[in-house]
């Protein structure tokens, strides 16, 4: 089935101008990603406040909130979406200047498969941006998914733990939930998690892989257990899933405004 092509907006307007579109071929820029649900999106200002952070370093400017929310609702309604996965980018001008890019397209369905992970020995350049042009993990990500795994774990070359291509993972050992404090994205789900559930930062490596009971990763599509990564198992720990899943059904969804 051919996948439905998604609406594409440039500072409001439809990418139709090629002298628009040329601006999107720097590979460099920032971007958040987003589920709408009744013209709504949980975390809104954690969303707003990335895009303002990255701006500032990318750019030395910072990014309108308002004017994104504006540049969002336009894009839904000339989608005829009220629910929709969205995304917001910020490229370079050709004239000095930036261009905000919005698509929205249908909703991600997520279904919580448990994962299977297989670590490679990549980190993300800038990591603590969410920015665009990420082929090594594009690379990495398809290259474990043609061996039959459903993601790629980022480590260092010494096995410290950071990410996943496209997820944040946490690990559970029956008592803290642990993220790993090596460089990594911080991301909006991650960060609605530890805003509601008790949990720590430290240094996880693969060799200590074996000192935790459950895994599970998280990003702007949804949460989901991890049930292997390389040659372990890992147990689906039903309880912790449900605070997990209970945590984050209880971040507000916000308004994109009138």
């Amino acid at each position: 089935m051919t996948t439905p092509l998604p609406h594409i907006e440039i500072d409001g307007s439809p990418a139709t101008d090629p002298a628009l579109l040329a601006s999107l071929l720097t590979g460099y820029g920032h971007f958040t990603a987003a589920q709408v649900r009744d013209g709504r999106m949980q975390g809104l200002d954690r969303h707003l406040a990335r895009l303002d952070r990255a701006n500032r370093e990318l750019f030395g400017e910072g990014a309108d909130g308002d004017r994104v929310r504006a540049l969002l609702r336009s894009a839904l309604e000339s989608a005829g979406r009220r629910d929709a996965a969205a995304r917001v980018y910020v490229h370079p001008d050709l004239a000095g200047g930036t261009r905000t890019v919005v698509t929205v397209r249908e909703p991600y369905p997520h279904v919580p498969t448990p994962q299977r992970l297989k670590s490679v020995v990549y980190g993300r350049p800038a990591a603590h941006i969410k920015h665009v042009g990420g082929f090594g993990q594009t690379y990495y990500g398809e290259a474990v998914r043609r061996e039959g795994f459903d993601e790629a774990l980022l480590t260092s070359p010494d096995g410290e733990i950071s990410e996943g291509a496209v997820t944040n993972i946490a690990f559970w050992d029956g008592t803290s939930l642990v993220w790993p404090s090596a460089p990594c994205l911080h991301g909006v789900t991650m960060a609605l998690l530890e805003d509601r559930l008790e949990s720590v930062r430290r240094r996880v490596t693969r060799d200590d892989l074996g000192d935790f009971r459950a895994a599970f990763v998280t990003n702007s599509r949804g949460i989901s257990p991890v049930s292997h990564i390389d040659g372990r198992d890992f147990e689906v720990d039903e309880k912790l899933m449900d605070r997990v899943h209970t945590a984050y059904a209880s971040v507000p969804w916000d308004a994109l405004g009138d």
